[in-house]
């Protein structure tokens, strides 16, 4: 049954219908926004999270380290002392894996690692008859660098079939199969210290990072190892995990045990998460001052209500209602237009997303993709209607304040303030 505090603030409330529902509006456009945004830069965010991991893993293992100690000489009994310190600045790096099998092995053996790939890389020269140009090669095992990758899905045309049982056959990026006209099933040269060799287009791969669809060129790791002369070794190693949240702390652990350096995706990307993550705070701000506005909006509407509603409180505090019932009124009116915000908000932010994400954009850098991507989230929601319950209260709680300390004797001899 509805209280009589809730049915007096139904009937206050209708009495500025106009001012209520622009209020009303301003409330449910922000919140729908505020969602939107929300949920395109986590779905850009996060399409640029599964580029890099499906490209170059969650962990990348390469340079050996050895720790430089230093002594600091402490002062004990009879001036004696000292000990040794390590510092990672201090560190002396070797370029490369020395012993792959070993590490991999090793690194295998941490319960979040679903698979590791055993990579030997180098600048080459690319020629063909259109002209040549830098490349760089990428020696794998095929079927582990499935298991770290999304290079199976990353296939545009040709297949890894081929790839797997032709020797002298290659993945080719498709920025530069584009620069240098080739398909697939042709043939061109890499150079690569004092010595030429001719390959085979088996597949064009397209990760949609440019930078690496235009230089990268898979090879078979034993073919690759005899072209950069490179017999023994690795360059690096590329891991995936389970849980890509816990790579930080899985390659501190790796670095440990060992002694190579590890880097989490989320250290090699910093940079760009930095930026996404500005843009996603900025958006936040941007979009609340639509609310915010909204609730001054509120804070004067009720404000002026409380002015022209000064008889009817005298009466209602004549009649018994005590101050906190009067302030309740006031805040159900605004509770009211809050929650009628936040519902029509929801229905209106989830429609927005869904239409956004049907407009079509072509990107093509960090990440390709041909439309906007957007991350269905109910953090969006929850965080959207607790911006709007701050703001839309705060600009409530001072009318009511002021309507609940209206005494009815003030009234009586128009001394109400």
């Amino acid at each position: 049954m509805m209280s009589p505090n809730l049915r007096i603030a139904l009937r206050f409330l209708t009495a500025r219908k106009r001012s209520m529902a622009m209020s009303l509006m301003g409330i449910v456009f922000g919140v729908g926004f505020f969602i939107v945004t929300q949920a395109q830069t986590s779905g850009f965010e996060q399409f640029f999270i599964k580029t890099i991991l499906g490209t170059n893993g969650a962990i990348r293992i390469q340079d050996r380290f050895q720790p430089t100690l230093f002594t600091m000489q402490s002062e004990g009994a009879g001036g004696r002392g000292g000990m040794a310190i390590e510092t990672e600045p201090n560190r002396k790096y070797v370029e490369g894996v020395e012993d792959p099998a070993r590490v991999g092995e090793a690194v295998r053996k941490f319960a979040n690692v679903s698979g590791v790939s055993i990579v030997v890389q180098g600048m080459v020269t690319l020629v063909t008859n259109v002209k040549s140009e830098d490349a760089r090669v990428y020696g794998i095992n095929l079927d582990d660098h499935l298991a770290v990758s999304d290079l199976g899905s990353q296939i545009i045309r040709g297949s890894l079939s081929d790839f797997r049982e032709t020797p002298n056959g290659s993945l080719v990026g498709s920025v530069l199969a584009l620069r240098q006209n080739l398909r697939v099933g042709d043939s061109y040269m890499l150079h690569s210290g004092g010595q030429s060799r001719r390959y085979r287009v088996s597949a064009i791969y397209e990760t949609g990072v440019s930078d690496i669809d235009r230089v990268r060129i898979y090879l078979h790791l034993s073919e690759a190892r005899s072209l950069l002369q490179k017999p023994i070794g690795a360059s690096f190693l590329q891991v995936n995990v389970f849980d890509r949240d816990r790579a930080p702390e899985d390659a501190t652990r790796m670095e440990a045990v060992i002694g190579h350096s590890a880097a989490p995706w989320q250290r090699r990307e910093k940079t760009w998460l930095a930026v996404f993550s500005a843009l996603r705070f900025s958006s936040a701000i941007t979009v609340s001052t639509i609310i915010l506005i909204s609730g001054l909006g509120m804070f004067n509407t009720l404000a002026m209500l409380v002015i022209e509603k000064t008889k009817d409180i005298a009466i209602l505090r004549s009649m018994g209602y005590t101050r906190n019932d009067i302030a309740r009124i006031f805040l159900w009116q605004g509770v009211l237009v809050l929650i009628g915000g936040i519902v029509l908000g929801w229905l209106f932010g989830a429609l927005a997303t869904y239409g956004v994400s049907k407009i079509p954009i072509r990107i093509r850098g960090i990440f390709t993709t041909d439309s906007f991507v957007v991350a269905w989230s109910w953090e969006h929601y929850v965080v959207a209607a607790l911006t709007a319950s701050v703001v839309v209260l705060a600009a409530s709680w001072i009318p009511a304040r002021r309507a609940a300390r209206l005494e009815p004797g003030d009234v009586v001899r128009g001394t109400a303030q």
